[in-house]
C-alpha cells in the first residue's frame, strides 16, 4: 500500500472512532475517559490530514490554497484509475 492510501485509510479509521466516541459522549457527556480519547483521536486525525494535504493536496475544497490557481481540481479524480 502506498503512502497516499495509508494516510487515507488512517483518516477513515480516525473518522470512524471519532463518530463512535461522539455518539457515546452524546449519552455520557461527563465521561473524562471518553473525552480524553476524543481529544487524542482528534489530534491524530488532524496530523494525518495535515500530512496528507501537505503531500498530496486537499481532501476538501476548504483546504485548497487557491493562491496561484484553484488546486482543488488538480490531479486525478477518485474514480480515475490514476487515483487508485
Amino acid at each position: 500500500m502506498h503512502e497516499k492510501q495509508k494516510l487515507l485509510s488512517m483518516i477513515r479509521k480516525y473518522d470512524f472512532v471519532l463518530y463512535e466516541l461522539q455518539l457515546y459522549l452524546d449519552t455520557h457527556p461527563h465521561s473524562p475517559e471518553a473525552l480524553r480519547m476524543w481529544k487524542n483521536y482528534q489530534s491524530m486525525r488532524q496530523k494525518a490530514v495535515s500530512s496528507y494535504v501537505r503531500q498530496f493536496g486537499p481532501i476538501q475544497p476548504m483546504q485548497a490554497e487557491g493562491n496561484d490557481s484553484w488546486d482543488w481540481v488538480k490531479g486525478p479524480w477518485p474514480w480515475e484509475k490514476e487515483a487508485n
